[in-house]
């Protein structure tokens, strides 16, 4: 089995990503055993190959955005799944269930959750895993490349989309327009918000101005009207004081990434006062995959996607890093 390793964490530059053929997995009990058909190329991915994030597993395999067919299911697997079936592979791969987290419905705080990628194998491979309990079942008139995305880049949008509460018909500013931000205005646009677009791209602002935004501007650019919320997808805490000082009075700003740089020193009056508040989004839980999922279901997303053969899943790391992926980069074996 074809399958990439992060096997030094550090600058794409430097190649941290190496190929290996190896025995396919097996389904563990309660497992299901995926044949890859396409997997999504998410930041996150490049967060764990460069070391932005703490190694879990050495040598792991990336890749939480999965769409496979089933050829074996382990013994206790929960859930309605057969062989033959397509299925989605996320980045939330378990939890606790006993937690107060979890009992409450938060268990994306969980402190023994583990992730897809990070934690164990991901998709960056021919064959791979997931504990049935954490699979998605999928919508029906979307093709396995138009699907990958939906499962982390769509997922954390529409979640980072809840944390920011914007109010019916809102005004939503949206920092940086790549995979998560482009799904997420669409389910923005369809609740009938105004969406205004700041990113340094001018393919995203392209893409952006197709998609329905009122306004497309540089990064850091200062919207025509002030917003009721915003959501920061670029990793740059640089965007954090114009995106809060951009914010209407009640504002809420909602920082999509698990990884920011520093964010630089704040004004109280300017970026902070008449309640304006900053809020993190740290994964999310399988209820909102699956209200996400039945969200796409009812109301046709258009996914735009730049395809690499899995053999070159480095070249696709890499377009990323440097801002040169349309869309949502997505990995066919």
């Amino acid at each position: 089995m074809l399958s990439w390793h992060v096997e030094r964490p550090g600058p794409v530059a430097a190649r941290p990503l190496r190929r290996r053929n190896g025995p396919l997995p097996t389904a563990a009990e309660g497992e299901l055993l995926l044949r890859v058909l396409v997997c999504g190329v998410c930041r996150t991915d490049l967060h764990v190959a460069e070391g932005d994030l703490p190694v879990h597993r050495p040598g792991v395999v990336p890749g939480h955005e999965v769409v496979g067919e089933v050829v074996a299911v382990g013994d206790g697997a929960v859930g309605d799944f057969a062989v033959g079936q397509r299925v989605g592979v996320a980045w939330l791969r378990h939890t606790c269930g006993q937690c107060r987290y979890c009992l409450r419905g938060a268990e994306n705080l969980c402190p023994e959750s583990r992730y897809t990628g990070w934690d164990a194998d991901g998709g960056y491979a021919e064959y791979t895993t997931v504990p049935a309990g954490y699979a998605y079942h999928l919508p029906d008139g979307y093709s396995d490349a138009e699907l990958a995305p939906l499962l982390c880049a769509g997922i954390i949008g529409y979640r980072a989309l809840r944390r920011a509460e914007l109010p019916p018909g809102g005004r939503l500013g949206i920092y940086g327009f790549g995979a998560s931000a482009h799904l997420a205005a669409q389910v923005a646009l369809a609740r009938g918000a105004v969406v205004y677009v700041m990113t340094r791209s001018p393919a995203a602002r392209e893409l952006a101005t197709e998609l329905g935004a009122a306004w497309v501007g540089g990064a850091a650019d200062e919207p025509p009207e002030p917003l009721d919320s915003a959501i920061l997808f670029a990793p740059a805490g640089d965007l954090v004081p114009p995106a809060l000082a951009a914010l209407d009075r009640g504002g809420t700003l909602s920082i999509a990434g698990i990884h920011l740089t520093d964010i630089p020193q704040l004004r109280y009056q300017r970026h902070l006062f008449q309640e304006r508040q900053v809020r993190s989004v740290t994964a999310n839980t399988r209820e909102d995959g699956r209200e996400f999922l039945r969200f796409a279901g009812q109301h046709r997303i258009r996914v735009t996607t730049t395809p690499y053969p899995l053999d070159r899943a480095d070249a696709a790391l890499a377009d990323l890093a440097g801002d040169r992926v349309y869309g949502a980069a997505v990995l066919v074996p």
